[in-house]
């Protein structure tokens, strides 16, 4: 169990610590983002007397932290944009020697950053016609007006700055009644003996009946950094690094929860600190949109407990170690779905499907030998909707199912899980499906893959029209069939794929007459690509025949599929 230190420093032993590399960040540590009136505010609050919040610190040391952990330094010099907003700066990686670093901030980083730019480091700001990251800088400069009838704030806007404390980049033309904050730090500030001649030497251009305020703001403004202990901390003790940085994380969410999955990011690159630049190098082409949170449960699919989720130095360093085996098992990935006619691409939102392929692939060299169970597997999933709900519990289920058949994807294997194994009520559900839903988007795209384009559009289409049952229904059908037809009008055995610009032509044309318009050899080909049954009429009057007939070879070629 952890151990918490609560205790509290002042501004200047906290940011010396900084500076003598004692305190460092933790290496996923966020950018600098503050801008220059977050900066501006703070100090206005520790001159208002406000509690600038409290710190957390973790102590490290050999007991939770190895040589090869990665931390880093504090920013020491920050550029501004012409918004006034930080540039994104990347703090640099650094490995720590712990006979002289022994804190790591885990929350503060923000505040700690900006007091130590405003004491100890350079700021600088970029102008309108600079504005490329290469482009010239001004030296800005964090001042406060000692002269109280210059000050220009508006006593009733709520949180406004109650002093006149700004950053400003007229250097060498600065009014004569302002005060560089970082010049406190001056020896003479610090040293009793010379402090009070120090203080009347900064107001001398300070008109008379400005001189008490002016003295005031400069005798607090030594207190608040020297004197009194504003950096509130508590310090956690004896914690392991895995619990450490998940604090972290969540302590420095910006005030809303980060996702289990960018907690594990982060986790992920303390111990691999270039994580995210080899993702985003697999992240193109066939798996663009995949997503971080694809590699990462992939690696947790491979060398860790998916059902856990948490990614441990162990896990980072198999990835970290293997990482060309890891890209050469989605390279595979892509070829062996290709063989099936199937781009890997339409799964960049539904690829929890993908992972047992990928755990097969990557544990087994004959992968390319069994497409008929791979393809079994994949559409099962797909249509019988098996991912919808308890996913990792499903996929921790498929590996040890996987490692049970000597790292094979089995037709045996899927019909011994309930929820994989067909049945005549699971066909009958999948039926039953209406257009517009998902599993009739993909039952119809995988049914029809021999023959589409994938340089067309196509689009689900009724073959017996929509509007026609809207419509006052034939003399020679019954009202009770009638309503029966309706209700059955949108289901898959009247659904077909049509290409975008032919859907919209044929609109709601009579499937009879739709069909009459063809020649012989455009007839043949619709049967076939529409599974139309041979001999079926297709005059409204005999819709139930026609839906059973079809439904009858939908039936067939949906076994076919699932193997």
């Amino acid at each position: 169990m952890s151990n918490l230190i609560d205790s509290s420093i002042t501004i200047y032993e906290a940011l010396q610590s900084i500076k003598d590399g004692k305190y460092v960040m933790p290496a996923f540590q966020r950018q600098f983002v503050w801008g220059m009136e977050q900066i501006e505010k703070l100090w206005d609050s520790i001159l208002l007397d406000y509690p600038i919040a409290t710190f957390l610190f973790w102590h490290v040391d050999d007991s939770n932290v190895t040589w090869d952990t990665y931390f880093c330094g504090f920013l020491s010099e920050v550029t501004f944009d012409n918004r006034k907003q930080a540039d994104s700066v990347n703090y640099g990686l650094m490995s720590i020697n712990l006979k002289n670093t022994d804190t790591a901030v885990l929350d503060g980083q923000q505040r700690l950053t900006s007091l130590f730019l405003s004491l100890f480091g350079e700021a600088y700001i970029r102008p309108n016609y600079a504005r490329k990251k290469n482009g010239d800088r001004i030296v800005t400069k964090l001042l406060v007006e000692l002269n109280k009838h210059k000050i220009s704030v508006d006593e009733q806007e709520y949180n406004t700055k109650k002093f006149d404390i700004t950053f400003s980049d007229k250097v060498g033309k600065l009014s004569p009644t302002q005060f560089e904050v970082k010049n406190i730090l001056n020896k003479k500030y610090q040293d009793e003996t010379t402090r009070e001649k120090a203080i009347e030497e900064a107001i001398v251009n300070v008109p008379a009946d400005s001189k008490d305020y002016a003295r005031n703001i400069l005798k607090k403004l030594y207190k608040k950094i020297f004197v009194e202990k504003l950096v509130r901390y508590t310090e956690i003790t004896d914690m392991k690094q895995d619990d450490a940085l998940e604090m972290f994380v969540r302590f420095n969410s910006g005030g809303k929860a980060l996702r289990k999955s960018e907690i594990t990011m982060s986790i992920l690159e303390a111990y691999w600190p270039s994580a995210k630049t080899e993702f985003g190098k697999i992240l193109v082409d066939s798996y663009e949109g995949f997503g971080s949170d694809f590699i990462i449960r992939s690696a947790l699919m491979l060398y860790g407990d998916v059902v856990k989720s948490n990614i441990n130095k162990k896990i980072a360093e198999d990835m970290k170690n293997d990482w060309n085996g890891f890209k050469k098992a989605l390279t595979n990935l892509e070829s062996l779905l290709k063989e099936m006619k199937i781009d890997v691409s339409r799964f960049s939102s539904s690829w929890n499907v993908l992972l047992p392929i990928i755990y097969y692939i990557y544990y087994n060299t004959d992968y390319d030998k069994n497409i008929k169970g791979v393809r079994a597997y994949l559409l099962r999933a797909i249509f019988f909707t098996y991912f919808q709900s308890g996913t990792t519990g499903k996929l921790q289920q498929m590996k040890s199912n996987i490692n049970s058949f000597d790292y094979e994807i089995t037709i045996e294997m899927l019909d011994q899980m309930n929820d994989l194994r067909v049945t005549d009520g699971k066909i009958e559900d999948v039926l039953n499906t209406e257009k517009g839903s998902r599993v009739a988007g993909e039952v119809l795209y995988y049914l029809n893959l021999d023959w589409t384009n994938k340089s067309f559009k196509y689009e689900q289409d009724h073959l017996h029209p929509d509007n026609r049952f809207n419509e006052s229904k034939p003399v020679s059908v019954a009202i009770a069939d009638w309503k029966r037809w309706r209700g059955m009008r949108n289901r898959l055995p009247n659904l077909h794929l049509l290409e975008g610009r032919s859907n919209g032509s044929k609109n709601d044309m009579r499937l009879i007459d739709y069909y009459n318009d063809m020649n012989d050899g455009q007839k043949i080909e619709f049967c076939k690509q529409a599974m139309v049954p041979q001999n079926a009429s297709l005059e409204i009057e005999d819709f139930e025949a026609f839906y059973d007939a079809r439904k009858a070879i939908l039936v067939e070629r949906i076994h076919e599929l699932l193997g």
